[in-house]
């Protein structure tokens, strides 16, 4: 039995329902890239997969459309794999358990994969159709976006000959983007010097949970709770109150979700665990009032553990900690001056980690300007000379820069307005998209993005609306009908 059987539009939904139960979390994509390629074949077209899993299929245009300009529908195969704390789902081989509420489709333990797997849906949907008036297809879809976007950057330019490509990566009914940020990840390294667990000492967790989190460029002027940079301030909280030390930190599983869960390994003495308990009750309560409106559900948790572990950082390696925890920028850096509400530039630090003797802080810069990812990238290495610590960056993407001149962009435009007697919203997104990589490899795409309303991406809880997710494929049929 089909959780989807139908709910309109049934083909879609069908697609989306069977792409939640393949694995695909980011570079782990075989198992989807090689249903594409099937569906593709069992269809009769042309299908082309690359090494970096990338697949493109090829339909002829519909009767009357032979001669139309080919038009690239593009969307991307991995999805970001969060869950809950609780949950026990394995993304390596468990189906996404999606459920109907209303007009949403919900995964309320993980993530739903609805970014960016009902674009597939959508393209797939359109591939199968034998009465869809529409020109000649390409279908892209695209490797490893959410981590890198390495599938967009290992993409052969020869094996696409369509000069407008519609992207389907958009989480906005109504709005279509002409522009997006570039961004680039960031990992700074601190070497882990180690001393002798001095004795008499008590083992705790330390924990921070009840965040929301979110996609670290959609919601990153929502002021939610980064769990990275409050472990920082609660630790350098600590140290002034208690003597501690530290020998274990995480946080984070992605650099582009906002994240929601981090723990640190701690040690005092046993003289001190009244005042450790004391201090974390105080830090807590100010962050629950600093936190009341966005993370409202934020707790610091202090849990005895037993450990074996006879080593702890030294003094000065648990200040470096620290002060890359407190002092890495974070959140909104600056704001545009050309577009009212459109965040210019930001970062996120998603990832801090415990390995093979370092302890590494991971961050997502975003900017649409190429100068100011280069300025805030510059920022954190000149910390970490401070620090005499290693920064590098890694995964850069360029920004896709609006155009003045675009035949999509009036087509979209011109049958909005037909549709629903009002003007469709032309913005740009503080995200990245792979268009920006597409603008440098193809030349003179005409290219626009869209997409259905999703609400959550990137965390647990995400939701896509149902009747959104109807228009809009509606509108892509619209669309395509009037490219002839």
């Amino acid at each position: 039995m089909r959780v989807l059987e139908g709910i309109k539009p049934e083909r879609v939904m069908y697609y989306f329902e069977e792409i939640t139960r393949i694995p695909r979390c980011s570079h782990k994509e075989k198992q989807i890239s090689d249903y594409l390629v099937k569906v593709g074949r069992d269809l009769g077209l042309e299908v082309i997969q690359d090494k970096a899993l990338n697949v493109i299929i090829k339909k002829p245009g519909f009767s009357g459309y032979e001669n139309s300009p080919i038009v690239v529908l593009q969307g991307h195969m991995d999805m970001v794999c969060e869950k809950t704390e609780s949950s026990s789902h394995d993304f390596l081989k468990d189906p996404i358990k999606i459920k109907v509420e209303g007009d949403y489709l919900i995964a309320k333990e993980t993530t739903l994969g609805a970014d960016n797997g009902i674009a597939l849906a959508m393209i797939l949907s359109v591939l199968e159709s034998k009465d869809i008036p529409h020109p000649p297809i390409e279908a892209l879809f695209t490797s490893d976006e959410e981590s890198g976007m390495s599938g967009a950057l290992a993409l052969n330019p020869n094996h696409i000959d369509g000069k407008m490509l519609i992207n389907l990566d958009s989480e906005e009914e109504g709005t279509a983007l002409v522009s997006c940020a570039g961004g680039e990840r960031n990992i700074v390294s601190i070497p882990i010097k180690w001393q002798d667990l001095p004795t008499n000492k008590e083992h705790f967790e330390l924990s921070i949970s009840g965040l929301q989190g979110g996609h670290s460029g959609m919601e990153i002027n929502k002021g939610r709770g980064n769990s990275n940079k409050i472990m920082g301030r609660v630790l350098d909280y600590l140290v002034g109150k208690i003597d501690m030390d530290l020998w274990h930190i995480e946080g984070g599983s992605k650099s582009n979700a906002i994240p929601r869960f981090s723990k640190a390994n701690i040690v005092v003495a046993k003289e001190d665990v009244d005042k450790l308990n004391l201090a974390v009750s105080n830090i807590e309560k100010e962050l629950k009032t600093e936190l009341s409106h966005t993370d409202k559900d934020v707790e610091i948790n202090i849990s005895p553990i037993v450990e074996n572990d006879k080593r702890v950082f030294t003094k000065d390696t648990l200040s470096k900690v620290i002060s890359a925890l407190v002092l890495i920028p974070n959140g909104v850096q600056t704001m545009s001056g050309a577009i009212e509400g459109l965040v210019e530039s930001s970062t996120n630090l998603g990832v801090v980690n415990t390995v093979d003797g370092n302890v590494t802080l991971e961050s997502s810069i975003r900017s649409s300007l190429g100068t100011l990812k280069a300025h805030i990238s510059n920022q954190i290495k000149l910390l970490c000379q401070c620090m005499n610590i290693e920064s590098e960056s890694l995964s850069a993407y360029p920004a896709w820069q609006y155009k003045e001149n675009s035949y999509i962009r009036e087509v979209l435009k011109e049958t909005y307005r037909e549709i629903y007697n009002k003007d469709l919203n032309i913005s740009a997104i503080h995200a990245g998209l792979e268009c920006g990589l597409f603008d440098e490899k193809f030349e003179d795409m005409d290219m626009i993005s869209f997409g259905p309303n999703m609400y959550g991406v990137h965390a647990p809880g995400e939701k896509l609306s149902i009747s959104s997710t109807s228009r809009t494929y509606d509108f892509l049929l619209k669309v395509l009908e009037k490219i002839r």
